[in-house]
């Protein structure tokens, strides 16, 4: 199987590309990439994958170098990405041949390779037989997709029973829902994630970083904020940033008021709803574990979506 990877694709490329992908990811995205170029100085580069004379996927890496790339750092997380009829075991194992030959191991690379590839034992087999070592003791991210290609009458069906009585709860309460695509109360809505990692010390995206990815997807009309109020006080707030037909639960928030209406769980039912209207086709509920937030990976599983674990970090 002949695999090449075409580097240089522009960011213009890179789009009508990525619309093609069923269900693109947050990390993939251009938006994305520009958001760590202006925080980290990391420069993307967007490659076309080429299997047997065919166009078969993207790619998206994220690097940095010193002294004429002496000093040099790698990033893929969550990719490649596949379009239709790709993405089996042996495009897989093609694909990572031809990334060990453009960036081998070496004194001074450093790096870091998280594939979008659901584990298992034969596909991990197949990656370390390329060259790329797992690195031991950090599990295979976890994150959780519902399908909204689905009617809403399935999509409520599919949740579990407590967490379906709870939305019916709250759409029974006093609940007021503020709906923002603009931005406005994007400030509101970071200082108030500060605050609160700050109390409860959970780990989750560092405030500074957030904010550059969350004003990048404002600039693109890719951010979806949600905030709900009662007695005229803010009680919880969601934040979705979407990319191509996919979207990503971002960030939640909820004080103690809030989660004794179940007003996450509004919020969450009707930015499906929204998203859905829009043309957005899969949710990404993002990072889950059983580690250091088991309730939340609890609470997203109520959603009733699917449980992917992928194959591992690497270097």
């Amino acid at each position: 199987m002949q695999c090449e990877i075409q580097w240089g694709m522009t960011g213009d490329e890179w789009a009508g590309y990525f619309k093609k992908i069923a269900k693109p990811n947050l990390l993939q995205s251009s938006y994305y990439a520009e958001a760590m170029y202006a925080s980290l100085r990391q420069n993307p580069r967007r490659g076309l994958i080429i299997i047997n004379g065919k166009e078969a996927g993207i790619v998206q890496i994220l690097e940095t170098g010193l002294f004429w790339n002496a000093i040099h750092a790698v990033i893929l997380d969550r990719g490649p990405l596949w379009f239709e009829g790709f993405g089996g075991a042996a495009h897989v194992q093609a694909f990572f041949k031809e990334f060990q030959k453009t960036f081998p191991p070496r004194f001074g690379r450093k790096r870091r390779i998280l594939p979008e590839i659901e584990d298992g034992p034969t596909i991990r087999k197949l990656v370390e037989q390329v060259g790329l070592q797992r690195l031991e003791g950090r599990p295979g991210y976890q994150t959780i997709w519902i399908d909204m290609t689905q009617d809403k009458e399935v999509l409520k069906a599919a949740m579990r029973k407590n967490w379906r009585g709870a939305l019916n709860k709250a759409e029974r309460s006093d609940i007021d829902i503020e709906w923002d695509e603009d931005g406005a109360l994007l400030p509101w809505l970071l200082e108030t994630y500060k605050s609160d990692k700050q109390e409860k010390s959970y780990t989750g995206a560092n405030p500074g970083l957030l904010h550059k990815i969350a004003a990048f997807a404002v600039q693109n009309g890719q951010c979806l904020i949600g905030r709900a109020v009662t007695d005229g006080q803010p009680v919880a707030a969601i934040m979705v940033l979407c990319h191509a037909n996919a979207a990503t639960y971002q960030v939640g928030w909820s004080s103690a008021q809030g989660r004794g209406v179940n007003a996450n769980h509004l919020l969450l039912w009707q930015a499906i709803t929204m998203l859905q209207s829009q043309g957005i086709h899969y949710f990404d509920l993002g990072g889950v574990n059983d580690e250091t937030a088991k309730g939340v990976k609890e609470f997203k599983q109520g959603l009733g979506g699917s449980l992917i674990q992928f194959v591992g970090h690497y270097r």
